[in-house]
């Protein structure tokens, strides 16, 4: 069977406009890139892409399917997810003020804990139940129920490196010295607003539906 280029860049292109929508994961992106610098960030970004593939993964086993249909799954995951934004949250609140590295566009490894910055981004990713419905639709109205297995792992690759291209764009962008200066300049601000983002981010998610 050739390879299905147009079912490939259709499943890609649609997933693609869903990345770049505002969410969580563009929240911990932003914060990072802010307070901890372009290599937490990246690996934030890398966390996001990561969970993108064990979304993936269950989804080809059919575990996908299973949470869909299972209230009690669903929920579980939802509370998950809706707690663990509402702790960070509480984290940048309490946060003080981010204060400028003397170099502002360089990662600054003494100060950031990439490992941490990279479950931050997984986890965050992993514990929405929206991302494994959204897996779930795209797999189901897109992809031929004929496509080879080996096909739909190469979806999952591209659509994973799609994710980190995009939110690494994004780490450079807010890591730039002129634009973040002008978020230092906002002080404690920044924090309260960042925090107060990832609770209603997170209180969005506890009342959503299935």
């Amino acid at each position: 069977m050739a390879f299905p280029f147009f079912e490939f860049i259709t499943i890609v292109g649609a997933f693609g406009l869903g990345a770049i929508s505002p969410g969580p994961d563009f929240a911990m992106v932003l914060r990072q890139s802010v307070v901890n610098g372009r290599g937490a960030a990246l690996f934030t970004s890398a966390g996001i892409a990561s969970a993108i593939v064990v979304h993936g993964a269950y989804t080809l086993v059919g575990l996908g399917l299973i949470i869909s249909q299972s209230l009690f799954l669903f929920s579980a995951l939802k509370w998950a997810g809706a707690a663990y934004l509402v702790w960070l949250g509480v984290l940048a609140l309490r946060a003080p003020p981010p204060e400028p590295p003397g170099d502002i566009a360089q990662p600054q490894s003494e100060k950031s804990d990439w490992l941490a910055a990279f479950g931050v981004g997984f986890f965050t990713n992993l514990l929405n139940p929206k991302v494994a419905l959204f897996f779930l639709a795209l797999f189901t109205t897109l992809v031929s129920s004929e496509t080879l297995p080996v096909f739909k792992v190469i979806y999952i690759g591209a659509m994973a490196g799609l994710l980190f291209v995009w939110f690494s764009l994004v780490s450079f962008v807010f890591t730039t010295p002129r634009v973040r200066e002008a978020f230092y300049r906002s002080g404690v601000w920044f924090n309260r607003i960042t925090g107060l983002a990832l609770i209603l981010l997170a209180l969005r998610l506890a009342v959503a539906q299935k």
